[in-house]
């Protein structure tokens, strides 16, 4: 073989197991090394050793920072020495290494490969509670507050919500307990709804509606007027006669209607009452009985309040009533009466305060059983002429004035005296037997309706 030769086969034999020697080494270190082109976790990790890659892992959860996005683009963090966060080593590098064809290397060149591997982490709760606590945005919290209905001088109004800017600790905690453990780097509070919010806004479909039924039913205000006395139906008592159905619709409770209106009556009712008075004479007695006096009429009084208030309406007016007095003053005898003193066989009128009659009369006769009835009557009817007729007798008179049934005030033509005691003998039959010109000028300036006080 010649010299040439010799060389040639040296040199292909040297480059041979140089080659070798360079894909021996190759796979020797790809069995400890990402091979080329290789990616963990989104990193490039081509040619590098487990160790390495750990450090790197160690050195990124030591510099980790979470972003803690709020209300207004305020931004805090929170940072892993605040919280001693470590990286804990563990197999899954060097799995991931032991798992590749090392020898291949040298096709992977041009090969493309992707890896995940979780990195697992440890932190002091503790300490992650109490860097939590101490973000600036759990030191000055406002509650939310719901939208509501004010009473204003225009009426019932929608007040807006306000947000607030109030904090759920519990999951904000835990929002950023699972943000470090899975190394995420923002947190918004905002998207993940850690802020309490309110329940009612100024545009629900409930509120908009009852502040709507409000303006209509208590904007009402009826005054009644009882002469020298008022009582006043405002929108603040009518909200509270208000009731809530099922569908959360305001309406007026019927039964809160009725008792108020029963109160008024118990209040302002007469018709019977026992009363002061004070006599001509100058004595203050009490006088009980009769048919006088004001009665609410409660049923109805119930349908004009209820009429009232539906409409919304603002109105000065007197109650229903189903039987009414002369005068609706506190005292309601007022200064328009008549005066009838049966001891004293005396009978006064006065008109507007001022002593029109003072006139001797005769009444009934106490021991025939016809007794002029005591009390306090409104005078029933006037009549001119008319005859009185009982069963033992027909009396025509001029000036006829009944106050109970068939007992009244007339003119007795056929009396020569008056007064004294002749009530007691020859009295009559229960009216009030009066002098003609006395009968005349009474009959002449008095009304249907005037208070009659017959007293002992």
């Amino acid at each position: 073989m010649g010299t040439g030769k010799k060389i040639v086969i040296g040199m292909i034999s040297f480059f041979v197991l140089a080659a070798a020697g360079i894909y021996g080494l190759g796979v020797y270190f790809f069995s400890g090394h990402f091979l080329p082109n290789s990616s963990l976790n989104g990193r490039d990790v081509s040619y590098q050793s487990a160790e390495q890659v750990r450090q790197e892992f160690a050195q990124g959860v030591a510099e980790y920072v979470l972003t803690i996005n709020e209300l207004g683009g305020v931004h805090e963090k929170v940072k892993a020495r605040q919280i001693q966060l470590e990286y804990v080593e563990d197999s899954s590098v060097d799995d991931l290494i032991g798992s590749q064809n090392s020898w291949g290397w040298l096709l992977s060149v041009n090969k493309p490969k992707t890896y995940t591997a979780e990195t697992i982490t440890v932190y002091n709760d503790k300490k992650l509670k109490k860097t939590v606590k101490k973000l600036d945005c759990f030191q000055d919290m406002q509650k939310p507050v719901d939208a509501y209905i004010d009473e204003t001088d225009d009426g019932y109004k929608i007040v807006p919500e306000v947000q607030g800017n109030q904090l759920d600790q519990k999951k904000v905690l835990s929002k950023v307990r699972k943000a470090v453990e899975n190394g995420q780097k923002v947190l918004d509070l905002v998207e993940k709804k850690c802020y309490i919010l309110p329940q009612v806004y100024q545009d629900d479909e409930t509120l908009v509606k009852q502040a709507e039924q409000l303006n209509q039913l208590a904007r009402a205000k009826i005054t009644y007027d009882f002469e020298d006395r008022t009582e006043v139906v405002d929108p603040e008592m009518i909200r509270s006669w208000l009731a809530l159905d099922e569908e959360n619709n305001y309406y007026l409770d019927e039964a809160k209607v009725k008792e108020y209106v029963h109160q008024l009556a118990v209040k302002y009712d007469t018709y019977g009452s026992e009363r002061d008075f004070r006599t001509a004479d100058g004595r203050n007695i009490k006088v009980k009985g009769g048919d006088y006096g004001f009665v609410l009429y409660e049923e109805e009084e119930v349908k004009a309040l209820t009429a009232n208030i539906n409409a919304g309406e603002t109105v000065t007016r007197e109650p229903q009533y189903l039987y009414r007095g002369y005068n609706r003053a506190e005292n309601d005898i007022g200064d328009t009466y008549v005066e009838v003193d049966l001891t004293h066989q005396r009978m006064c009128f006065y008109l507007n305060g001022q002593l029109l009659v003072d006139t001797p009369v005769v009444t009934g006769t106490p021991a025939k059983k016809h007794a002029t009835p005591t009390g306090v009557y409104g005078l029933a009817a006037k009549k001119s002429p008319s005859v009185l007729k009982g069963e033992d007798y027909e009396t025509p008179v001029t000036y006829w004035m009944p106050f109970n049934k068939h007992v009244g005030i007339h003119d007795a033509v056929w009396r020569s005296e008056f007064g004294g005691e002749i009530y007691k003998t020859d009295g009559s039959h229960g009216c009030v037997n009066t002098p003609y010109d006395m009968a005349e000028k009474i009959y002449n300036n008095i009304e249907v309706g005037t208070p009659v006080i017959v007293y002992e």
